[in-house]
């Protein structure tokens, strides 16, 4: 099956006040040329649910964003990501702040269709002060011990980047982790690959171990093909992150950044980006 499409066309299942689940880790293989269609599209009161980065980030200061749910957001070389940071100190966001493995947990429960799963991380934290609604629960067997109850986070739609794909949804990364990505496909309801490279399957099949084989089409509604979509995070050895541009971005302001960047298609960006 053919499952090639536009991401226009994946982005226009996005409805407002969903909850997006978007993979990759940090500054690191992010979605970002699907994040920009996002930004484009007007969607508003957006759950972003995300290992954080700049994809949080670009729709946070875009308004897009009403609720982020992570462990951190960050960009990597840069500790903190400006425009969550700005948007947490001036309070126009809410936060469900996790730990990271609670985090990973919340999405394995959604992943298996369970209401939630039990975890030590949290206890005796301010994770549980942060998070009220948050509850523990007791092992049923001889142990005792208290755990806390992490609840599934279940998604309406995932959008994950990975360097090669087939046309039928199969994926492959080349780089050293696959993050999380192939959770955020599991927990959602409709679930979209983008990728540096579509292949046929045999060429993707022997293109490495079958271990980075991290998703397979079963997980996935769309492929979509966009080179260098993942800039300006990085999506090695395809590429790094383009470190200068980076710093371009944390250090200037939203209205000149997005007039400079983002206000035309895809192709506009990264023909900006090249200059």
């Amino acid at each position: 099956m053919n499952k090639v499409g536009s991401v226009e066309d994946a982005v226009s299942e996005i409805r407002d006040g969903m909850t997006i689940g978007i993979g990759g880790w940090g500054s690191r293989r992010k979605p970002m040329a699907v994040v920009r269609a996002i930004l484009r599209s007007g969607r508003k009161d957006l759950t972003l649910v995300s290992y954080g980065g700049p994809d949080v980030g670009l729709l946070v200061a875009a308004g897009i964003a009403r609720r982020v749910v992570t462990g951190f957001v960050s960009l990597d070389s840069i500790p903190l990501e400006p425009h969550f940071r700005r948007a947490r100190s001036e309070g126009t966001i809410a936060l469900t702040e996790y730990d990271e493995g609670m985090l990973y947990w919340g999405l394995l429960a959604a992943a298996n269709r369970l209401p939630f799963l039990p975890i030590r991380a949290g206890l005796g934290s301010d994770v549980m002060r942060v998070n009220p609604a948050l509850r523990t629960v007791r092992s049923p067997y001889p142990d005792d011990t208290e755990l806390v109850a992490m609840p599934a986070i279940a998604l309406d739609v995932a959008f994950i980047h990975l360097n090669r794909a087939d046309p039928g949804g199969n994926g492959r990364y080349l780089g050293p982790d696959p993050y999380f990505d192939d959770l955020f496909c599991l927990a959602a309801k409709r679930r979209f690959l983008s990728c540096e490279q579509i292949e046929t399957t045999d060429d993707l099949m022997s293109g490495g171990p079958p271990q980075t084989l991290l998703v397979n089409r079963s997980m996935v509604d769309g492929v979509l093909h966009t080179p260098n979509g993942a800039h300006f995070t990085s999506c090695v050895p395809d590429y790094e992150r383009d470190e200068a541009f980076q710093r371009e971005y944390a250090g200037t302001d939203w209205d000149t950044f997005r007039a400079r960047y983002l206000d035309g298609g895809e192709a506009d960006y990264q023909l900006a980006v090249k200059r």
